[in-house]
C-alpha cells in the first residue's frame, strides 16, 4: 500500500474516531439533562419537568442517531479506500466523500432503530412517560 493511501486511511479514521466520541458525548449529556431535569422536578413538584425532559431525550436520541449514520458512511469509505469492499467509488486521494454511501445500511431511519442507540433512548423514553402518567394520576 502506497503512502497516500496510508495517509488517507488515517485521516478517514481520524473522522471516525471523532465521530464515535461525539456520540459517546451525547448519551452522556442525554443521561445528565435527564437526571437535572428529574432533580428539579424534586425539588419544585412541577409535573412539567418530568414531560420538558421528553424533549432533549428525542432530541439527543436523533443527534446520536445522525452521528452513527455518518460514523457507518465514513467506515464504508474506509473499507473501500483500503480495498476490503469490491465496489470502490471513484475517489480521488484525499477525497472524503460520506455522501456517496446512500444504500440501506447507511439510512437514518435504520440507524435510528440501531440496537445500540435504541437500548439507551427508548428505555429512557418509556421511564419518562410512565413516571409522568404515574404521577399524573396521584
Amino acid at each position: 500500500m502506497d503512502q497516500d493511501k496510508i495517509k488517507h486511511l488515517e485521516f478517514v479514521q481520524a473522522v471516525i474516531t471523532r465521530m464515535n466520541t461525539n456520540s459517546f458525548q451525547i448519551k452522556g449529556w442525554s443521561v445528565t439533562i435527564l437526571s437535572a431535569l428529574l432533580a428539579v422536578y424534586a425539588s419544585t413538584k412541577n409535573e412539567l419537568f418530568i414531560l420538558i425532559s421528553l424533549v432533549p431525550t428525542i432530541i439527543f436520541w436523533l443527534l446520536d442517531s445522525y452521528y452513527l449514520m455518518q460514523e457507518r458512511k465514513f467506515r464504508g469509505l474506509y473499507k473501500d479506500i483500503s480495498g476490503i469492499t469490491d465496489t470502490q467509488p471513484n475517489l480521488k486521494p484525499y477525497e472524503m466523500r460520506p455522501d456517496l454511501y446512500k444504500e440501506d445500511d447507511y439510512c437514518f431511519f435504520k440507524v435510528f432503530r440501531s440496537p445500540t442507540i435504541i437500548s439507551l433512548y427508548l428505555p429512557l423514553s418509556i421511564l419518562i412517560i410512565g413516571i409522568f402518567c404515574y404521577l399524573s394520576k396521584m
